[in-house]
Order: structure tokens, then C-alpha cells, then sequence
């Protein structure tokens, strides 16, 4: 790509106002790598849609970018179904409102049908209306816990599971097909309404979400007497309203939302990153639990498909981590479900190849097979779709993955913070009738099943020349044989290249080490970055730090 000429060409086409003021200020201040950044390449159309920084240009998230992908989708949808119909949702994130209304004025010009949430909602509750509403396609503009400066557009398909790479690879080769000035049909959004081409979906659909998550409650009978208080943050995203809902709807009264995070906004004053996984994100939620003594914090992502977990343990708030949540929440599921008696046969527990190894020996003491699959919940979500192909979504206990994404039950097919946040609050109730907190409960597990402790490292290759860093990174750790990493042997290097039994090719390498040791290397399909996910596992917790320090010297010593 000329990225002068492409300048140009967008400096002529473009006539949205702000766009053109944008183009205007880049070619007559913009520095040659200012331009080379916003021009380099096209967004790409993943494997889940696009996300990219909010701004003028052909790698930015804008107008025209998300006009073309819709004209892509819509040519497929209209290849593939006689009536299709879409799906729409957004989060808080700047120029959320002003996408929705774009792709819904493509996909209206373009003869499909769309309906649209009328306020900001959580990404599962996107999924449960793609299905509930039998759309052929969902649209969602988040960029989950990305900075403010991002916005994104993940696409869904009709069985509410984030486009499989089949379909994925065909929408892309649609978009790359449209010229975002000439080939995009549209029609004025109010029009679409009044043509009944767009019409808003109802509350009813929202309620019935709820409904479904509620179905998945797991409680103990007799635990009024240690009722539990939560803080909860939101952090600015769409979250307040379901998880409010559902903890109301369970007995969960006791809460006090972080005021400054409590309603939506874009510009995420209180949180650079806004992710559940960071500390700094829970700051605020921390200094407000030192006032009023929770028994738990809990923060969902903008999004709210992800929940983070701060609780009170000595003098100071410890931060669950998404593959102890994940161990902490199958072990209560599978404990509840078993001693009601309503742990279904040959019941299933699927998780992903990055996520912790600890959950065999737990899923074994309870007789559940586990599945794993690649990086991603729409591969855990294709699984219960699988499932339920053959009538037996029913086997799903819980899927989880390290990323602070937890699902249970099949009414989504994407992780679910709202869902997720329910359970939490209902083991938290369980552990304080037995005096331990959710660290202190964690701690019980480690001592049984042994200290599987992980890690993951993001090596960030910014830039126009980032990504082509990143792929001869990735082609270095194939071609040149490694005999020793982080001084420990190589027993076997995994290529996931060509596919891994049932699981399909990807861009993934791992590196066995002795005593269950590991690192698996893959290039994060979102952000610039490749992550490095460590496995240790020793027989305290200080034996698995120290590995786990050794696995991270070597992961940097090796790409970094």
C-alpha cells in the first residue's frame, strides 16, 4: 500500500466532517510514522471483526472502516440466508452510538432486517438476543478492556458464538472486496426506522437473559445466616444494570457500587485500562472496600463478559486471578451440583490450552471430562453448540478461561460477567459459613491438589513494523530447534501450526519442560503483542513462584 496515495485518496473521498479535519491536520503536521500508522494496512477482519484505535485512516476504527465491514457482512448474509437479520449492541466506548447507527443503516440499505438494544448492554446479553431473537448475525462495537482511544466491532453468528474461522475467512475476503467510498450502500438510520427496517429490541428480551442466568444459580440451602457485602464497579461500561439485576434477583443485597465508575463512559476518567485484571483498574473499588469492609470486591470489564475479584486476606486485598476463579468456581459448581444431585451424566468442563492445568485432578474428583481448546471462548462456545446439535447441551458444567472469562449453563455462547458475578457472590456466601474468605478457599484447593501456579507476559511490538516483528518471532521459534529454555531440558516442542488432534491449525508453539513446566508462545489476536503463558507447578507456593520466575527470564531471554 501506498500510504501517500492512500492519504490522498481518503483526503478526497472522505466527506464526513470530523474525518476530514482529521485527514486535513495529519497530512500538514503528521509525522511520516503518524501516517504510516494510520495508513499502513487496512484493519483487519479477524477472526472475531475488527478493533483498532478510534480515527482517520484505513488501521483505524472510523465511519468508513466500519461501513466497510458491514457491506462485507451483508453480502455474505445475504449469500448465505434468504431473510437475514442482525443484532446489535454497543458498550460504552466512544463513537459506540454513531457505529451502531452506521452498520444498521448499511445492513437496512443492503434489504436486512436489524434490531438494536436502545441503551448500552453487556456483550452476553448480545449473544442471548442473537438467539433469542433467531437473527442470522450479531454485531457488537466493544473493545472489551482496550484503552479509551479503542473501539471494536466483533461479529457473532446465528447460534450467538463469536463467527467461526470459516465464516470468518469469507466475511474477511467480502470486506477486503469493498471500496469503503464507492461500494458501500446506506440509507439515513431515521429512514431505516420509519421503513420499519430498524426497530429497537425490547425489554422483554433482557428480562428473559436474566431469566436464563438466574436458571444457572448454584446455592446451598440454609445460608441466610452469612449473608455477604459486595462492592462493585462497573468500571464504566454496561455491567450496572444486568449484574445489579441478577445479584437482586438472588438475595445478593448488600451492595455498594463505586460511584465514580458506576454509570457509562468512553473516556474512562478514573482508569487508563479498564481491565479486571490490573490492580489499577480496582484502586478505587479497594479505597471504597477500606471504608465499608466488603467480603468482596467485584469489577466487570466495559463489556461485561469478564469479572475481577479483590478480597479482604490479613491487611491488605487480594486479587483472585482468572485461572483460580476459574478452579475456585468448577470446584463450588461441581460440589453444589453433586450433593443436590443434579450433576448431569457424563457431564463436560471445557477450558483452553493456555489456561491452568490444575483444573484435571479437581474435574477427575467429581467424574467430569474436561475439553480444551484453543485461545477464545467462541471455540468453548462452539463445543456446548455441539452439544446442543445432539441434545445434550445439558452436560455442560462450566467453561473458563485464564483471560477472567467464565461461563455456566448454554444460554450465551460467550463468557458472561453477569452470569459469573451471581456465582461468585453465592460461593463467597458458602466460604464465610465455613470462616474462610474466597484466598483462603483457594489456598484449602492448593493444598490438596499441589500449587499450579501460571503466569502470562505480553511482549508489545508497536507500530507499522510491529507485526512483522511479531511473525519472525514466531517463525524463529520454529525453524531453529531449542534444546533448553529457562535451564531446564526440552522435552517437546508443540506446533500448533498444522492443527492438534480434534484442534485446528493456529499460530501457537509450546515448549514442554520436566515436572509439568511450560510456556506456550502465541501473538494476541487483538493487540500488538505476542503472550507468553507460563505453567509451574511445586510443592509450596514458594516453589512455584521461584519456577515461575525462572520460566519468565527464560520466555524474555528467548523472544523478549
Amino acid at each position: 500500500m501506498d500510504i501517500r496515495n492512500e492519504l490522498n485518496h481518503w483526503l478526497e473521498k472522505a466527506t464526513d466532517p470530523e474525518i476530514a479535519a482529521q485527514l486535513k491536520t495529519l497530512a500538514e503536521e503528521g509525522s511520516e510514522s503518524e501516517i504510516a500508522d494510520a495508513f499502513f494496512q487496512e484493519l483487519e477482519f479477524g477472526t472475531a471483526g475488527l478493533r483498532g484505535i478510534i480515527g482517520a485512516g484505513t488501521n483505524r476504527m472510523n465511519i468508513y472502516t466500519v461501513g466497510k465491514a458491514t457491506q462485507g457482512l451483508a453480502d455474505y448474509l445475504n449469500a448465505h440466508y434468504e431473510e437475514p437479520s442482525v443484532a446489535i449492541a454497543r458498550d460504552s466506548r466512544l463513537k459506540g452510538e454513531l457505529f451502531v447507527q452506521r452498520a444498521a443503516s448499511v445492513l437496512a440499505a443492503n434489504g436486512i432486517r436489524v434490531h438494536i438494544f436502545p441503551r448500552v448492554e453487556p456483550t452476553p446479553a448480545l449473544s442471548f438476543a442473537v438467539r433469542d431473537l433467531k437473527c442470522s448475525a450479531g454485531i457488537n462495537m466493544t473493545a472489551s478492556h482496550n484503552p479509551a482511544a479503542y473501539n471494536g466491532y466483533k461479529v457473532y453468528g446465528e447460534d450467538g458464538c463469536q463467527i467461526a474461522s470459516e465464516a470468518a475467512a469469507e466475511i474477511s475476503r467480502a470486506v477486503a472486496a469493498v471500496d469503503p467510498f464507492e461500494d458501500v450502500l446506506s440509507t439515513p438510520f431515521q429512514e431505516a426506522i420509519d421503513f420499519e427496517m430498524v426497530d429497537w429490541i425490547s425489554d422483554d428480551t433482557l428480562d428473559r437473559y436474566i431469566q436464563a442466568v438466574y436458571a444457572s444459580n448454584a446455592s446451598f440451602p440454609g445460608l441466610e445466616s452469612a449473608p455477604v457485602k459486595v462492592v462493585y464497579t462497573p468500571l464504566n461500561g454496561t455491567g450496572l444494570e444486568c449484574v445489579g439485576r441478577i445479584l437482586e434477583k438472588v438475595g445478593i443485597t448488600d451492595v455498594t457500587v463505586v460511584p465514580q465508575q458506576a454509570q457509562p463512559d468512553g473516556n474512562f476518567p478514573t482508569c487508563p485500562k479498564p481491565n479486571p485484571e490490573i490492580r489499577e483498574a480496582l484502586e478505587l473499588g479497594i479505597q471504597l472496600c477500606e471504608e465499608v469492609q466488603p467480603d468482596l470486591l467485584l469489577a466487570t470489564d466495559p463489556d461485561a463478559d469478564r469479572v475481577g475479584v479483590a478480597c479482604k486476606n490479613g491487611d491488605d486485598y487480594v486479587l483472585i486471578n482468572g485461572n483460580e476463579m476459574g478452579i475456585l468456581l468448577l470446584d463450588y459448581i461441581a460440589k453444589v451440583r453433586t450433593q443436590s444431585g443434579t450433576m448431569p451424566v457424563d457431564p463436560i468442563a471445557i477450558s483452553t490450552i493456555v489456561s491452568t492445568a490444575m483444573i484435571d485432578p479437581i474435574a477427575a474428583d467429581y467424574g467430569i471430562s474436561i475439553k480444551r481448546t484453543l485461545t477464545g471462548f467462541k471455540w468453548i462456545g462452539s463445543i456446548i453448540t455441539s452439544l446442543e446439535e445432539y441434545g445434550e447441551e445439558d452436560r455442560f458444567v462450566f467453561g473458563f478461561e485464564e483471560s477472567y472469562g467464565y461461563l455456566a449453563g448454554s444460554h450465551v455462547r460467550d463468557k458472561d460477567a453477569v452470569v459469573a458475578s451471581m456465582l461468585i457472590c453465592q460461593m463467597a456466601q458458602y466460604y464465610k459459613s465455613k470462616g474462610l474468605n474466597l484466598a483462603q478457599a483457594m489456598d484449602t484447593l492448593y493444598q490438596q491438589y499441589g500449587y499450579f501456579f501460571n503466569r502470562t507476559i505480553n511482549l508489545e511490538f508497536p507500530g507499522a513494523d510491529g507485526a512483522a516483528k511479531m511473525a519472525e518471532l514466531m517463525a524463529n521459534l520454529r525453524r531453529n530447534p531449542i534444546y533448553e529454555l529457562a535451564g531446564m531440558p526440552v522435552q517437546e516442542m508443540i506446533d500448533y501450526s498444522n492443527g492438534i488432534g480434534s484442534l485446528p491449525a493456529a499460530n501457537v508453539v509450546e515448549f514442554r519442560l520436566p515436572d509439568s513446566n511450560k510456556i506456550i508462545f502465541r501473538p494476541s489476536g487483538t493487540e500488538p503483542k505476542i503472550k507468553a503463558y507460563l505453567f509451574a507447578k511445586g510443592e509450596s507456593a514458594v516453589q512455584a513462584e521461584e519456577l515461575l520466575q525462572t520460566l519468565e527470564q527464560g520466555a524474555i531471554s528467548l523472544i523478549g
